[in-house]
Parts: structure tokens; C-alpha cells; sequence
């Protein structure tokens, strides 16, 4: 009976070890809990906070799950061992790059895997472009081509911040990357880190874009307000001159044309844009313009959200190098904020104080979101004041000197 037992014990305890071993508590370290916490943090943002709910809960979920002690195995390399690639104490990111090296087998590699490749490809952000440009109307900014302008000086941000991360030691294509966060565009940022093969930096970068984006009611209106007066703040606009369909038409076309003589290496983002936007305005492709705009930009942002989330190890994430992106990000956004209002100022003073300087600060990406922001800081003061149109036209200016913007840093250090 003894001899039963012993041997019925036996038998059982080294499947017993490897399904311990396999276990989320065997593997884990205190990375794993920290990323899981900033992960808690994210949801939060998201789902009380309402803050880019559609891009951190993605994210957050990303980020969670990869976290989970082993998650980042079974779903990038569910066919990863030892005997095949690495030794057991190899990393995350050395298994990637092995498989790049030497691809595997269909059956030996995961999800995520093959949904990252839609970042790791340069997919994804000309994607998202497509379905922005099928959302978004230029009219504002065709009726008061001067927004093309404040557009154009709340990118200051960006090249403020590329000095700054060239003083603190970084090469010039990850100071590039870094400098793009001041765009207040996750797509443009994640295009550009990727394309100028900065891939390691990818998760704190795309994380730190999109993170203040969600954080813009939070971040301008304290600059906004400081750098404006309270008879600028209540300065009311003129409304908008009508816009015909001829003009809206040959605008996207104009653009691309133009982008593409002047700046080639910005087509993949404005190209992209544009096509959206003249689905929309041509009103011949109203099929494609909604499967743009609704069922293909949702599915990518999904996609998009959930593996640039799953990029951010908390044994690769929590560096030093970190913190350092985190505050020149914010640095380049505010920046940008401050570069807008400037503009919009001078504009004001130009013209005789027909420019309410607001309207500045919705010059960074964030489509509509600064634009908004730009309406209730006017509003705060004038309650029957509407500055959302005339917000609106250097918020979809941002959108393209954004991807201008990262278009000359790629043919500099592309």
C-alpha cells in the first residue's frame, strides 16, 4: 500500500511542478505588478474619466494582459522553447528579434504576433489616416486659410523638443521620434518611430502620445489662459463664409498634389488623409466613405491600441529612459499648445483684434478634442460665444502640419 502511494505521488508531482511553474505567480516579478497598476490607472482614465476612451482602453487592456506573468509568451511565441530559439532566460524583445531573423513555423507563433505586424509594417497609422480623412471636414479651414498658419506654429512644439532631446544625449532619429509626441498625433508618432527604425522606443512613445491627448481639457486651459488676456478670451468671431462642394473637392486633391512635390515623404500619412476626405466630399463613395469612417478605423484603432499596449514589458518599459521621453513628450505638447497661441496673437494684432487667440491651442493634432477645449475656455468667459468652427480650422491644420512635420524629419533622418 506504502509502495502505491509513494509511487501514485511520484508520478503526479512532476506535472504538479510544471503546472506551478507555468503559473502566473511562479514567473512574475515586480515589473509585471507596477505595468499592471499604471494599467488600473489607464482603465480608470478611460472609463470614468472619459478621457480618449476609445484609444487608452485598448492600451490599457494591452498592456494588462501582456503583463500578466507569461502573457507576453503565450501571446506573441505560444511555440516558443528553449531547445528552438533562446535560452530560458531570454527576453521579450530578444525573442522577437530572433524570429524576425528567422521566422518559425504558422503554429509557433500568436495573435498579437500577427496583429503587431500591422505596426511593425508601417500599416496601421496610414489606415487610421484613411478613416480620419473620411471624417473630418476641411471646410473650416478652406473658408479661413489663415488656420493653415496657426497649424503650422503649434508644430513648434516639436522641433523645441527635438533640440532638447539632442542636448540630453539622444541620436538625432530617436530625438525625432521622441519630438513628434508635441504633434498631439498617435498615429503620426507611432508612423514616424517606426519608420525610422526606432521600434524599442514604440510603446513609451505611443503611450506617452496618446496619454496626452486624452489629458489636453487637463493640460491647455492653464496655458491658455495664462498667456491670453481676458478681453482676448472674449473676443467674438465672425461666422464663417460658406464653402461650395467644388472647392471642398479640389482641396484634398490640391494637397496631395502639393504634398507630394514638396514633400514625398509625407505622403503615406497625407496621401492617406486626403483619399479619406475626398471619399467623403465627393459624395459619389458614400459606401466607402463610411466603411472608412466608421467599420475600418474601429477595428484598426482596436488592433492598433491592443498591440502597441503589449509592447509596453514592464522589464523593458520601466527604465530610467522612460521618465526622460515622458517629460519631453509633455515638454513638446506644451510647446505646441504655447506655439499655437503665440501664432493666433500675432494674428490678432494683425488684424486688428478680429482673431480670438483660443483658438490658437486647438493648433496641435487632437481632432476635435483642442478645438473643444478652445469652445469652453471661450465659453468660460463669454457664455454665448462660439469659437468651435473657427477652432476647428486649425485643429485639422494640426493633422496635416503633424504628418508634415514627421515627413521632414524622415527624409532628414530617414
Amino acid at each position: 500500500m506504502n509502495f502505491c502511494a509513494m509511487s501514485f505521488f511520484e508520478t503526479l508531482k512532476d506535472p504538479l511542478l510544471k503546472l506551478w511553474q507555468s503559473t502566473g505567480l511562479y514567473q512574475s516579478n515586480w515589473q509585471n505588478y507596477v505595468m499592471m497598476l499604471i494599467a488600473f490607472v489607464l482603465f480608470y482614465l478611460a472609463i470614468a474619466k472619459k478621457f480618449e476612451p476609445l484609444l487608452l482602453l485598448p492600451i490599457a487592456f494591452g498592456m494588462l494582459v501582456v503583463n500578466i506573468p507569461g502573457g507576453a509568451d503565450i501571446l506573441y511565441f505560444p511555440g516558443y522553447g528553449t531547445e528552438v530559439m533562446h535560452p530560458a532566460d531570454a527576453t521579450h524583445a530578444e525573442a522577437y528579434l530572433a524570429i524576425k531573423t528567422h521566422p518559425f513555423e504558422g503554429d509557433a507563433l500568436g495573435l498579437f504576433y500577427y496583429l503587431y505586424q500591422g505596426v511593425d509594417k508601417v500599416i496601421f497609422p496610414p489606415l487610421i489616416f484613411l478613416g480620419i480623412g473620411a471624417m473630418t471636414d476641411f471646410a473650416p479651414l478652406i473658408a479661413n486659410p489663415k488656420s493653415l498658419i496657426i497649424g503650422a506654429g503649434a508644430q513648434f512644439g516639436i522641433f523645441v523638443t527635438f533640440l532638447g532631446a539632442i542636448f540630453l544625449g539622444f541620436k538625432g532619429a530617436a530625438a525625432a521620434a521622441i519630438a513628434i509626441i508635441g504633434g498631439a498625433d498617435g498615429p503620426t508618432a507611432i508612423w514616424l518611430t517606426q519608420m525610422l527604425g526606432q521600434s524599442e522606443l514604440l510603446p513609451i512613445i505611443a503611450i506617452a502620445a496618446y496619454s496626452y491627448m486624452a489629458l489636453i481639457p487637463v493640460i491647455q486651459p492653464p496655458l491658455m489662459k495664462l498667456l491670453t488676456t481676458k478681453k482676448e478670451r472674449s473676443i467674438r468671431m465672425g461666422q464663417l463664409r460658406e464653402v461650395s462642394k467644388k472647392e471642398k473637392i479640389i482641396f484634398p486633391i490640391a494637397v496631395t498634389c502639393i504634398c507630394g512635390l514638396v514633400l514625398p515623404s509625407a505622403l503615406p500619412l497625407v496621401g492617406m488623409l486626403m483619399l479619406g476626405n475626398l471619399l467623403k466630399v465627393s459624395m459619389v463613395t458614400e459606401r466607402l466613405a463610411k466603411t472608412a469612417s466608421n467599420e475600418l478605423i474601429n477595428i484598426v484603432t482596436i488592433m492598433l491600441g491592443v498591440v502597441v499596449g503589449s509592447k509596453a514589458v514592464g522589464t523593458t518599459f520601466l527604465q530610467p529612459m522612460t521618465l526622460f521621453i515622458i517629460i519631453l513628450g509633455l515638454i513638446a505638447f506644451m510647446f505646441g499648445t504655447v506655439g499655437g497661441l503665440l501664432i493666433a496673437k500675432l494674428m490678432n494684432v494683425i488684424t486688428h483684434g478680429k482673431i480670438n487667440p483660443l483658438i490658437g491651442s486647438a493648433g496641435v493634432s487632437a481632432v476635435p478634442m483642442a478645438a473643444r477645449v478652445s469652445q469652453k475656455v471661450g465659453q468660460d468667459e463669454v457664455p454665448d460665444n462660439y469659437l468651435l468652427m473657427h477652432a476647428m480650422g486649425p485643429n485639422v491644420a494640426g493633422v496635416i502640419g503633424s504628418a508634415v512635420a514627421a515627413g521632414i524629419l524622415l527624409a532628414i533622418f530617414g
